[in-house]
């Protein structure tokens, strides 16, 4: 059974979170049958703003809420958690009012679940997208009665279309592409990645960079994202890529627009694990959605 409130919903304090925090954030995921990606908090808490509300009987966090900040044209709202023996009680819709007054009127976006969608909805929310979570083992090769069956992803896609380690003679480049998919300037987010990723890839063809991807770690799992390209093609090279250089299951929350993709990544070992509704307050997302296969993590947009 939950626990009562122990003082009226309004009169909850809602506090900045630090780095001081990781480990109760961790708790808090753990608690709610998320993987604890202690890691991932760091990039979170340094990139935007975390909220949280503390457990009044001493154990931990209540609930926490990450903003990314894009400027006055997008903030991305994640990691909004409540702790079991507080479900249902109205904490999450106080949290996230109190998220939304802090963005100061700028067009908000997140990833719902279904179970979270309602209260979204409740909000203003209202869907414009889904994404598919993406998990598996990574075959190098198609399985049997695929039409590119026996063929290396990549081989003869394109001549002239590589790709390699990035070098941060990369960045600025890395940054343009990033601006012309997603509309918005997420230099504070990807300058962290160098430090955040385990890998890091950029493509390039005929001397251009047309690509990157991203490879981080999460509880025995690798997370695919970013994965920014100009097409399809690039975006399969740079997964083939990324998963040439871990043994373990691959993870990645694809845009279901890129139908081709997900086939790819299905016959490759990959299977559906989830699926997320993405939502949004005022403008949808400027960019060129074509371009942009997957986020960094449905946390930042």
């Amino acid at each position: 059974m939950s626990s009562s409130l122990p003082r009226p919903l309004a009169g909850l304090p809602i506090r900045r979170l630090t780095r001081d925090d990781l480990v109760p954030c961790a708790d808090l995921c753990e608690d709610r049958g998320w993987p604890r990606d202690e890691h991932r908090w760091g990039l979170l808490l340094a990139a935007g703003t975390g909220f949280g509300i503390d457990d009044p009987d001493g154990k931990g966090l209540m609930a926490t809420c990450v903003v990314t900040s894009y400027g006055p044209r997008m903030a991305a709202i994640g990691m909004l958690l409540v702790a079991g023996r507080y479900a249902r009680q109205g904490v999450a819709q106080h949290l996230m009012r109190q998220v939304i007054e802090s963005t100061g009127g700028a067009p908000l976006s997140l990833y719902a679940t279904a179970p979270g969608r309602p209260l979204y909805e409740k909000l203003g929310f209202t869907a414009v997208g889904r994404a598919e979570r993406m998990s598996g083992h990574f075959r190098p090769t198609a399985g049997p009665g695929s039409p590119d069956a026996g063929v290396h992803p990549g081989l003869g896609v394109r001549p002239g279309l590589t790709v390699r380690p990035a070098s941060a003679g990369d960045v600025q480049a890395m940054l343009r592409l990033d601006g012309n998919a997603f509309g918005l300037d997420r230099t504070h987010l990807l300058t962290r990645l160098p430090a955040f990723a385990d890998h890091l890839r950029v493509a390039e063809e005929g001397g251009e960079l047309v690509g990157y991807a991203a490879l981080w770690p999460s509880s025995g799992s690798h997370v695919v994202g970013p994965l920014v390209a100009r097409d399809t093609a690039t975006a399969k090279l740079l997964v083939s890529s990324l998963a040439g250089a871990t043994d373990r299951p691959l993870r990645a929350d694809i845009d279901a627009r890129h139908e081709e993709l997900l086939r790819w990544l299905g016959e490759r070992g990959l299977r559906p694990e989830s699926a997320t509704t993405v939502m949004s307050i005022g403008e949808q997302q400027p960019g060129d959605w074509t371009q942009r296969f997957a986020p960094l993590s449905v946390a930042t947009g």
